[in-house]
């Protein structure tokens, strides 16, 4: 008796992972259906949606790089600093749909810092990088964040904590950095990473998470501008459309890269 009570638990469990499976599915079809219409009406087309990464930290911690060894798929051992700010256009496609990283490399130098505050505006990613070689440059990391968000609304950017030049630390050296970049992130509510712009370990990784969390933000927003916005009946006649919450599962989301 009690095998077969188990027997039919298992069958009834088999059940309902596929009617979950199946629920999903179609929640997945309807969110990317009013997705495709929500970019269609604000854009005109389907997709070409574009947000700004910006990426700050110390002179020399590898920010050029990173980003040269993510577009461009290069790694250049006669550096030069950054003067200034510079910028890149990375393209994606995520579950169909065209969508741009604009990543701006800001300088380390101070001498720079009150032009490369002017950039900071409007950022949906805020990348504060550090060495792992240089743990002075991790304590630097907080004031550079800093700076970064007071040019932007409260709670308008994801933050990441990165760790460049992983290959030229052992990994026990690597160890003892993390723990207090570990404590570092979730004091500044960053996500952090660690990678290396030489071997390009974790390099697309991290970029792909990256453009995975901003297309999700700015997807969300374009779905809140559809479902909330005021349709005028008649003369005088207002009714205001209810917004629906819809959360994007991350796992679904397919990102693949299209170097500029």
């Amino acid at each position: 008796m009690l095998k077969e009570f188990l027997h039919q638990g298992e069958i009834r469990i088999i059940a309902d992972i596929k009617y979950a499976k199946s629920l999903i599915r179609s929640i997945w079809r309807f969110w990317l259906k009013n997705l495709r219409t929500a970019c269609q009406q604000s854009t005109g087309t389907v997709g070409l949606k574009i947000s700004k990464v910006v990426m700050v930290g110390d002179l020399y911690v590898g920010k050029t790089s990173l980003i040269n060894r993510f577009c461009k798929d290069n790694f250049d051992r006669d550096y030069k600093a950054t003067i200034g700010v510079d910028f890149e256009i990375e393209r994606f496609e995520i579950i169909g749909i065209p969508y741009n990283l604009q990543i701006w490399d800001t300088a380390g130098q101070e001498k720079f810092k009150c032009i490369a505050s002017a950039y900071y505006r409007g950022a949906e990613v805020i990348i504060t990088v550090f060495d792992l070689a240089d743990i002075q440059t991790l304590d630097h990391t907080k004031q550079w964040l800093e700076d970064a968000l007071k040019e932007n609304e409260p709670d308008s950017s994801f933050i990441f904590l990165v760790g460049t030049k992983k290959d030229l630390v052992s990994d026990a050296v690597c160890e003892r950095t993390e723990l207090d970049a570990i404590r570092f992130a979730n004091e500044m509510q960053a996500e952090y990473w660690s990678v290396s712009a030489k071997t390009g370990e974790n390099v697309k990784e991290f970029f792909s998470r990256v453009a995975a969390l901003a297309f999700e933000q700015s997807m969300i927003k374009e779905l809140e501008k559809t479902a909330g916005h005021m349709t005028q009946i008649g003369a005088g006649d207002l009714i205001k459309l209810e917004k629906k919450t819809m959360e994007i599962s991350e796992g679904n989301a397919q990102v693949s890269l299209n170097c500029c």
